[in-house]
């Protein structure tokens, strides 16, 4: 018996962050607005007799193999002992699988983009364990046990909720996050679409990051009240509000100015969301008024960033990217499924 399924990574365009829970209880008008992308992660199942677990990793480009016998909780959830096939094999510990697996993952993105890329594969993994197991898959329910597993992996504070919904939604999403639930309202049009599409270009820098700590500097310091994390974070809450406001107005003009803003202000939250050259390559666009704005992908430090600009800009946009190494990343936004 063999299963497959599919999940988009995201892209981020406003309220990256303040998917942390409580603070999404505690700022105002709090929503997160994301694309899901025709990036995707892969998984493929397929049961076999020999008792084993066997996972071929496209990303790493590695196939490993654990005895059934070496799924213990001791060992999954207070050792290292699986390394970085830990969170794989906690998601099908889950499930108490009792005979073999061979499984195929492809997370979608590149290492440490910033595009939930982990979180993403982490979805399509339950969703195709449901499947093998015949269990039903309600999303909330995933997202719960999916960003459970992940925060004891990561162990640096709370992850965010955004990057599971748009795998397993598809479109253009508004998150908020309710006391005991998240709510999503699918905002996708044809019209939306082709617009953000035109208008911009995703970029993978190939500067290593680690989400998880500018998360908990974040985390941390708002709840300790430091003065510039504070105001960050309710600058991009009004920001983000302001572009949820700017789409259902079709304002869109509005909304490429909006995500620059939100880029800006993001950079108060913690040392190092724009690496240094981000910030030059920034400066020579705006030198040649090439850009309306920039903003870094995920919680920063590295990885993926987004440009805003008008829909000719692409060629010297490119020409740009090729001087600093940087790779565009070609890609659609995906329907709502």
């Amino acid at each position: 018996m063999q299963v497959t399924s599919e999940g988009s990574v995201r892209v981020d365009l406003v309220g990256g962050t303040l998917d942390l829970e409580p603070i999404n209880l505690i700022l105002p008008n709090v929503v997160t607005l994301n694309v899901a992308t025709s990036l995707k992660a892969k998984v493929t199942i397929e049961k076999i007799s020999e008792e084993k677990i066997i996972i071929e990793s496209l990303d790493y480009k590695k196939t490993y193999e654990f005895s059934l016998e070496e799924m213990t909780s001791q060992k999954l959830h207070h050792t290292d002992h699986f390394k970085e096939m830990s969170f794989v094999l906690q998601i099908v510990h889950y499930f108490n699988i009792k005979s073999g697996l061979k499984i195929s993952l492809k997370s979608g993105a590149p290492p440490g983009s910033g595009l939930g890329g982990s979180s993403a594969m982490g979805m399509t993994l339950l969703k195709a364990l449901c499947k093998l197991s015949n269990q039903e898959f309600e999303v909330n329910k995933a997202v719960s046990i999916i960003k459970g597993i992940e925060g004891r992996i990561l162990n640096q504070g709370v992850p965010g909720y955004q990057d599971y919904y748009p795998a397993m939604l598809g479109g253009i999403l508004c998150l908020r996050g309710l006391p005991g639930e998240i709510s999503y309202e699918q905002l996708y049009s044809k019209e939306l679409t082709s617009f953000l599409e035109e208008h911009i270009t995703l970029v993978y820098s190939g500067i290593s990051r680690n989400s998880g700590i500018n998360n908990w500097d974040v985390y941390k310091g708002f709840f300790d009240g430091a003065s510039d994390v504070r105001s960050g974070m309710n600058q991009i809450a009004e920001i983000s509000f302001e572009a949820y406001n700017a789409i259902k107005a079709k304002r869109y003009y509005d909304l490429l100015e909006l995500i620059g803003n939100e880029g800006e202000s993001r950079k108060s939250l913690a040392a190092g969301i724009v690496p240094d050259i981000i910030q030059d390559f920034q400066k020579e666009c705006n030198s040649s008024s090439l850009i309306k704005g920039l903003k870094m992908c995920g919680a920063g430090g590295g990885g993926c960033f987004i440009l805003t600009h008008s829909s000719d800009a692409t060629d010297e946009i490119e020409k740009l990217l090729s001087k600093y190494k940087f790779e565009k990343l070609d890609f659609k936004i995906e329907s709502p499924l």
